[in-house]
């Protein structure tokens, strides 16, 4: 059940989504798997795909600005590019030593955004502790390029840490994301999978941190007067991040991973608490119950819950012009679904227009340049997929 306050799912033909898109109408399409045409490509509802290549473990995918290049992250810590010129894949050295195991390795991957001049990139990876602990570290270099075919990554620094670094291979979110006017930087940095920090201010741990580019905490956060890690709050009681976007509006959302159901879309509002580990629409694996987001309206509520889970691998709004009527709605890749989750939203509130059947886990989801969108499958051999309008 996809659950807006018990949402009314619907079914309707591929064409009507551009409508839907535009109404808010609470509606679920659910397409077909791929269907090979004669040009090599396949369809899926609206998209006509191709494909550029296989990936060890893809975790995130971005675009390089200028050239169209898709740098790619694999968890196991290399950093490819999709060549877009050539239709070549290169390895790019200067990448960081991961703690590599269960949910950690390498992570996102995020150009600066005046990346054309400054050449800076943001990376994100899961750093070995003392003991057996580990935590989300954001990273920033310079890339370099000769030619259309080698690049590399020069003075990689890390800028910001999880805190404190714990135990367990699990829930690091470690998502980046730049503020519309580019002079900011929010960071997920996920729960580890110990509950009880999300509520506790004084680490970093549960939170969406808002930072100077530098990775020092940005002013005018919510807790700031606090000092130390308190500063760079922006949310907290948060579970597991794995999508963070702007909207066309300027407005921050998070995708979230629930426990047993009650997966989360948020509108992020500053000094916010979105409440795990006190509610969730989820219950823990063991059969546990939580109460219900509703049951505490002082907490932050979701624009929509989803149980039976999605499990959301990434997000982004749309911003281009290639897809007729989808500027400003939302694309969220789905792990568990094995597709695109299509979101409308208006306001604070969000609707589920439709849902695209790839057939295979999807782990992250980029728009290039020209609108066309860029797909990673999860997993060993994780196809790079471009969708453009089916003709």
């Amino acid at each position: 059940m996809i659950s807006k306050k018990s949402l009314v799912a619907l079914t309707f033909s591929p064409a009507a989504l551009f409508v839907a898109s535009c109404s808010m109408a609470a509606t679920v399409d659910s397409e077909a798997a791929p269907v090979a045409t004669a040009e090599g490509a396949e369809v899926v509802g609206p998209f006509s795909v191709t494909e550029h290549g296989g990936y060890n473990e893809p975790w995130a995918a971005a675009v390089e600005p200028g050239t169209g290049n898709v740098f790619i992250t694999e968890k196991s810590g290399t950093l490819k590019v999709f060549h877009v010129a050539s239709g070549k894949i290169s390895t790019v050295p200067g990448t960081p030593e991961v703690d590599y195991g269960g949910q950690g390795g390498f992570g996102d991957v995020a150009f600066a955004p005046d990346y054309e001049t400054s050449k800076a990139i943001y990376l994100s990876w899961a750093e070995a502790g003392d003991g057996d602990t580990r935590g989300a570290v954001v990273g920033r270099g310079t890339v370099s390029c000769s030619g259309d075919v080698s690049c590399t990554i020069d003075d990689l620094t890390v800028i910001w840490r999880q805190s404190p670094k714990t135990d367990g291979r699990g829930h690091y979110g470690h998502r980046i994301v730049f503020s519309p006017d580019g002079e900011l930087m929010f960071v997920a940095s996920s729960d580890r999978q110990k509950m009880q920090p999300a509520q506790d201010n004084s680490n970093n741990v549960g939170t969406i941190v808002r930072l100077n580019l530098d990775g020092t905490p940005a002013a005018g956060n919510p807790m700031a007067d606090e000092g130390g890690l308190t500063s760079e709050i922006w949310s907290y009681g948060h579970r597991n991040i794995l999508g963070m976007d702007f909207d066309a509006a300027g407005n921050l959302w998070d995708m979230e991973h629930g426990p047993a159901g009650g997966d989360e879309l948020n509108f992020v509002k500053a000094g916010a608490n979105y409440g795990w580990p006190i509610v969730s629409d989820g219950n823990h694996y063991r059969g546990e119950k939580i109460p219900n987001n509703d049951t505490r309206p002082d907490l932050a509520q979701s624009a929509i819950t989803w149980t039976p889970v999605i499990a959301p691998g990434d997000m982004m709004f749309y911003r281009g012009d290639l897809f007729e009527g989808w500027k400003g709605t939302a694309l969220i890749a789905g792990l568990k679904s094995q597709g695109l989750v299509h979101v409308a939203v208006n306001g604070e509130e969000a609707t589920e227009n439709a849902r695209y059947d790839f057939g295979a886990r999807i782990r992250s989801v980029a728009e290039a340049a020209d609108g066309a969108i860029w797909v990673l499958e999860d997993g060993e051999g994780g196809r790079l997929l471009r969708l453009t309008p089916a003709s």
